[in-house]
């Protein structure tokens, strides 16, 4: 049995490492509460965005973009999503888990000093990497998929894809793909964007006629950008309220198996104690005996 000397330092050390542990459960839980809402508002606008571009596209007959093309995919575009520090559970391993699933020869894009990590240490083709804050600013998010849109439209990759943690709930999330473009089925896209709990979105229900100003090419030319661009910020939103939620989680994991490694040193410390003082009793009176 360890020393009551030793049970004492690692006390000492769990007790440390228990006060840490809530320490970043709290920050994690505040920043969750924030990236969650930022989520979750983002997501209403991102799917409205998509209808409407769905009711636009559904009265234009023969769409000619860039963005529609289909082509022969050769080598994919992956932008990979993941997180500057650790300490979120299997969050990141997750996402790399979906990485090393691809067969296909891609060439990728990350955000996060993880995925450059993982991506380096693997010997992927890594094309950019990138970093973003946690507010997430929409300006920095269009520079990283218009960067992606340049390479797709010069022909040195053939998609352009977002694989990121997904937010479902606190518990939950989920590593998952998003393809932005080629764009080839909007109705997967709004419903993906909608939820699972929403109602799903089968084709345009708006029978309203349409004038378009000053030409349909224009238009699709100036929404189709903004819609990619929204759904991967949207993808970012949902990354970061993952991120937040996980460290939260995994913050408040650590902190209670501490709390549970306390009580159990502790009471092996009393034992300790008390069978020290036992045999110190038991040593003065066989003392005492021996002299009478």
């Amino acid at each position: 049995m360890p020393s009551t000397k030793e049970i004492r330092t690692r006390i000492k050390s769990v007790k440390n490492t228990r006060q840490i542990t809530k320490a970043m459960e709290l920050v994690a839980a505040s920043k969750m509460k924030k990236a969650q809402q930022n989520a979750s508002s983002g997501q209403a606008y991102a799917a409205l965005l998509a209808e409407v571009l769905a009711n636009v596209s559904d009265r234009i007959d023969g769409i000619e973009h860039p963005f529609f093309e289909k082509r022969e995919v050769k080598k994919r575009g992956i932008l990979v999503v993941s997180t500057d520090r650790g300490l979120c559970g299997p969050l990141n391993s997750n996402v790399f888990r979906e990485v090393l699933k691809v067969k296909d020869e891609a060439r990728f894009v990350t955000i996060g000093r993880k995925a450059v990590q993982f991506v380096s240490r693997n010997k992927l083709d890594l094309l950019a990497e990138f970093s973003v804050p946690d507010e997430v600013p929409y300006l920095q998010i269009k520079q990283i998929v218009e960067f992606m849109i340049e390479k797709y439209e010069a022909g040195e990759i053939d998609t352009v894809e977002v694989l990121y943690p997904r937010f479902v709930n606190t518990l939950v999330q989920e590593a998952s793909f998003g393809k932005l473009v080629p764009i080839s089925n909007l109705d997967d896209m709004i419903n993906s964007l909608r939820g699972k709990d929403a109602e799903p979105y089968h084709e345009s229900l708006d029978e309203r006629k349409m004038k378009f100003e000053p030409d349909p090419a224009t238009i699709l030319s100036s929404l189709l950008p903004l819609f990619v661009n929204r759904e991967a910020h949207q993808a970012l939103l949902s990354a970061r309220a993952s991120e937040h939620s996980a460290r939260m989680v995994a913050m408040k994991t650590a902190k209670d198996n501490a709390s549970s490694l306390l009580d159990s040193l502790t009471l092996q410390y009393n034992k300790a104690r008390q069978a020290a003082i036992t045999q110190e009793i038991l040593e003065i009176a066989a003392a005492t005996a021996s002299n009478g």
